[in-house]
């Protein structure tokens, strides 16, 4: 039979870490900026090696402006590595963007742009972290997205699990994985295999870091708990403006304004304290699509979608955000609410283009610390996505690579 063999003098080095996936504000002229694996029901910007991502947004000038594309490597912290460009690439690493198509019949003119990765002019050699970046004719930067490129050399098994602490028992959820390597020989997985722990493919709270607890065989255990806790949260809220004219489930009214349509949403009660309900959702993503056409990248048309949300929580020294991977979960003045003292609701206006969005509303402290959980609760219960990403970098390697990837969801936890 085989044993568990603990690590004595094992030193635990995890990071919750807190960034956004964008370190700055896009232009307000462009906007759905959709960056994924082409893969169907596959909603994150991670590939394995040799498949391929899809980008897509709009430019709201309508000029149909030349845009290139860079695509840069990068370390395990998201910083340009030192590789050079043939050694990531092959063929070229920035090129113009030649897919582009005006929208057709909607109040909002705007260019569509489309980009597939690998192509004809750049295909990617080896796994690792990616930034691309997209570029105007005054070689000014106007957005950057990240991805990840992994090869499947080891296997990932995920269980979640609820909390084994009874302070957070009913609101936590906790990542066990499995790392199996019985054909890639890893000489010291302590110092060599850095796990990365995904929620809903957000960044922001990644916990990162995390040494095996055990060896077994080829086995690589991570038993813990409490280090690879997560707030539950609560099932995403969702509209779907599909029908840009009539109103339909959670949108209250449709109004045609001076120039463009307006989206009323039914206004949102904090859900705190009140009994976990189970609702279908995709985890804060979003999906275009229209009823007026049959291309939605260019026939899907723009309205003000307008959110209120009635909350009577202390959230003082605090501010509120509609957060979701609409907006790549960045949380700035563009999707901040603000208090109406005549109606005594938080309310903000978004222009989003026609489709099924799911949103939450975050919270975030003058200190950047970012919670999901201040306004409408946390619940074991709650469907969530995880996502394990193993990293690894064998000494005197010169780069980090990806060489495995592991799913989990919470619909089917463990006590």
């Amino acid at each position: 039979m085989k044993k568990y063999f603990s690590l004595f003098f094992i030193i635990l080095f995890f990071i919750p870490l807190s960034y956004s996936q964008s370190d700055f504000i896009e232009p307000d002229y462009i906007k759905t900026i959709i960056f994924k694996s082409t893969a169907t029901n596959n909603y994150a910007p991670i590939i394995r090696l040799g498949e391929k991502l899809i980008l897509s947004f709009d430019d709201l000038n309508a000029d149909e402006h030349n845009y290139t594309y860079k695509i840069e490597h990068c370390t395990l912290d998201w910083e340009v590595s030192n590789l050079s460009e043939f050694e990531f690439i092959n063929g070229f690493a920035e090129d113009r963007i030649r897919d582009f198509e005006n929208s057709f019949n909607t109040l909002q003119p705007y260019t569509n742009y489309t980009l597939t990765i690998p192509n004809e002019t750049t295909k990617i050699k080896i796994s690792g972290n990616y930034i691309l970046s997209v570029i105007n004719e005054d070689s000014e930067i106007i957005f950057k997205r990240k991805f990840v490129v992994y090869e499947p050399k080891v296997t990932v098994g995920v269980s979640i699990y609820k909390s084994r602490d009874i302070a957070t028992i009913n609101t936590k959820q906790s990542v066990e994985f499995i790392i199996n390597h019985p054909n890639y020989n890893i000489n010291n997985p302590s110092l060599e295999i850095i796990p990365v722990i995904l929620q809903n493919n957000n960044w922001q709270t990644a916990i990162i870091g995390l040494k095996p607890q055990f060896y077994r065989g080829t086995q690589l255990l991570y038993k813990y708990n409490k280090e690879t806790s997560f707030w539950g949260g609560n099932e995403f809220l969702f509209f779907d403006s599909k029908s840009i004219r009539n109103s339909t489930l959670n949108i209250a009214k449709v109004e045609l304004g001076k120039e463009l349509y307006h989206t009323y949403l039914y206004t949102n009660e904090g859900r705190i304290g009140k009994p976990y309900t189970l609702f279908p959702d995709i985890n804060g993503n979003f999906i275009i699509r229209t009823l007026d056409g049959n291309n939605s990248n260019i026939d899907a048309d723009y309205s003000w979608v307008h959110f209120s949300l009635e909350s009577f929580e202390n959230l003082e020294g605090k501010d509120i955000y509609i957060s979701g991977n609409y907006n790549n979960w960045q949380l700035n003045n563009t999707n901040k609410l603000h208090h109406n003292t005549e109606t005594g609701l938080y309310e903000t206006t978004i222009l989003l283009k026609q489709g099924f969005y799911n949103y939450l509303y975050a919270t975030k402290t003058k200190n950047g610390i970012i919670s999901n959980h201040d306004i409408d609760g946390s619940y074991f219960q709650t469907e969530n996505d995880y996502t394990v990403l193993v990293y690894y970098k064998k000494f005197g390697d010169r780069y980090t690579k990806v060489i495995g990837i592991g799913y989990g969801n919470s619909e089917k936890i463990n006590n």
